[in-house]
């Protein structure tokens, strides 16, 4: 994606099929953002390597999640403006023999790349059953969902994490769901704005144009259902039907309120993440989140009663 002056934007493999993001690329989504000087030019950097490129200032804007946080926490100068979803989109998916989470010791789960955000899902629960994902549970990175998937019905793997629309195939295919992720006390942060600190402070302009494209996009999927399921079935190849069944009981009740966090969801983001690390502290929350520019955008936006074309 293109912010401004042809300065470029980073998908995370983890926002590969992030609905939220859907809206903004598709047509009602892109004119939006191209009014306002953002053009639609994406680079398909991985999560793993979305750090390196905003370090480096290769991208100006990093749309990761969960991902996002290892290389802040780690002392990256990056900040989130922005976030989507504040519920993980993931479901832990298992052949039907096995039962619980704990069955999984000594099995091989699938999950989209080492470090991204289902993968510290999956740690984390992992540890609240007691068992450690270094030693008792073979991690396999598989990249984009439907070859997670394609891995757990060749046997290659036992179990993995899936998103929708994969996850209704797996339903459909006779795996168990082990874990519903939307439904655990657990905040994780998915099509999200991450940005260096030195952009930030050099054009806060620039991230002010992207943030009021992506507002406008995320209210127009909060509000125009009509509208959103047609783009979420193009965006995610599936018919309206299953892109209706995915808006209705997963896109929309997952998104934030108005894509920022209170303190104690910021905290609760960072909190599992911090312990799959094992670092004893988190820098301050106001070194990873800065949420001002986005009540901007909103504050404006209300102020001139905006509202998505239908």
């Amino acid at each position: 994606m293109v912010a401004g002056r042809r300065s470029r934007g980073c998908q995370s493999r983890d926002t590969k099929h992030d609905t939220g993001r859907a809206a903004v690329h598709d047509r009602e989504g892109q004119r939006i953002l191209s009014r306002r000087g953002v053009g639609r030019r994406a680079d398909s950097h991985e999560c793993t390597t979305a750090s390196r490129a905003l370090l480096s200032g290769d991208v100006v804007v990093a749309t990761v999640g969960g991902a996002g946080l290892p290389p802040l926490l780690r002392g990256s100068p990056f900040k989130f403006l922005f976030t989507t979803y504040n519920r993980a989109m993931f479901w832990l998916y298992a052949k039907p023999e096995i039962r619980d989470v704990k069955a999984l010791r000594g099995k091989r789960v699938g999950v989209s790349g080492i470090g991204s955000g289902p993968d510290s899902l999956l740690r984390e629960i992992l540890r609240q059953n007691g068992l450690d994902a270094n030693r008792d549970v073979a991690v396999l990175s598989l990249g984009v969902m439907p070859t997670i998937f394609s891995g757990l019905q060749s046997g290659m793997v036992d179990a993995a994490m899936l998103s929708p629309p994969v996850t209704f195939k797996a339903e459909e295919g006779g795996f168990r769901e082990l874990v519903s992720f939307p439904k655990q006390d657990l905040v994780e942060l998915q099509g999200s704005m991450l940005v260096r600190d030195a952009s930030l402070q050099s054009d806060p302009t620039q991230m002010e144009r992207f943030l009021r494209g992506t507002y406008k996009g995320f209210l127009y999927i909060k509000e125009n259902r009509t509208g959103t399921i047609p783009i979420v079935a193009r965006y995610l190849q599936v018919n309206e039907s299953v892109a209706a069944k995915a808006y209705d009981h997963v896109v929309k009740p997952a998104m934030t309120q108005d894509g920022t966090l209170n303190p104690e969801m910021q905290a609760k983001a960072v909190a599992h993440v911090l312990k799959r690390l094992d670092l004893k502290e988190a820098p301050p929350l106001a070194k990873i989140f800065d949420f001002s520019l986005a009540r901007k955008v909103m504050s404006e936006l209300q102020s001139k009663s905006w509202r998505p074309n239908p």
